[in-house]
């Protein structure tokens, strides 16, 4: 079994999880796993596949662009060109996008940045859990993964491993597809306690 297949069995495993979570819809969202990094090389899962059905052959090896190495047979989520970018400048180990409410949700109260402090759920996402001022960035939608990724570099904090896209879903990433799903987690819960208390303010 070739290592692609393998971490394709994986992103197919979390893929399920997520969408039994109402986190991957229809074909929404995508998942990425870091190969290499001289070069930058990531296993992307394909485009257009319902994620509740996703096989270990259903991934895309992908280049530092996003781009799909030559002699594939599937085509990269749209949005692999931000994964890599994520991957290069984070260093994550693992990326996860999906279109979970909450962040949705949280973004339009919060355009600016969502900022969060004094949450004992903090320390699953990575931070400490008492006085510490965690403002997760928030950028605008768009199709074209330059802008975005450029958006997401401009305003990226090391200690905080996430980014909301406006009207659209979040990214969180961490060393490994557990990490990321933990923080994924854990940010829901902290983010769905954000609006439910502080959203009619």
């Amino acid at each position: 079994m070739t290592a692609l297949v393998t971490v394709g069995r994986a992103l197919a495993a979390e893929a399920a999880r997520y969408t039994d979570l109402g986190w991957m819809r229809g074909t929404s969202g995508n998942l990425s796993v870091t190969l290499g990094r001289d070069p930058l090389r990531l296993a992307v899962t394909a485009s257009g596949l319902d994620k509740g059905e996703l096989t270990a052959h259903d991934v895309v090896e992908v280049d530092e662009a996003g781009e799909a190495l030559p002699g594939q047979r599937l085509r990269p989520s749209a949005e692999a060109g931000l994964h890599a970018r994520i991957a290069r400048v984070a260093g994550a180990g693992a990326v996860v996008h999906l279109h979970v409410l909450a962040p949705v949700v949280a973004a339009e109260r919060w355009p600016d940045g969502i900022e969060l402090r004094d949450l004992e759920m903090l320390k699953g996402f990575g931070r400490a859990a008492h006085d510490d001022l965690v403002r997760v960035p928030v950028v605008p939608n768009s199709q074209d993964m330059g802008v975005l990724g450029d958006a997401f570099e401009a305003g990226y904090d090391p200690a905080t491993p996430a980014l909301v896209v406006a009207r659209h879903g979040v990214y969180v990433w961490g060393d490994d597809l557990l990490e990321a799903r933990w923080r994924a987690e854990c940010l829901e819960w902290l983010l769905r306690f954000k609006t439910a208390i502080e959203g009619g303010r």
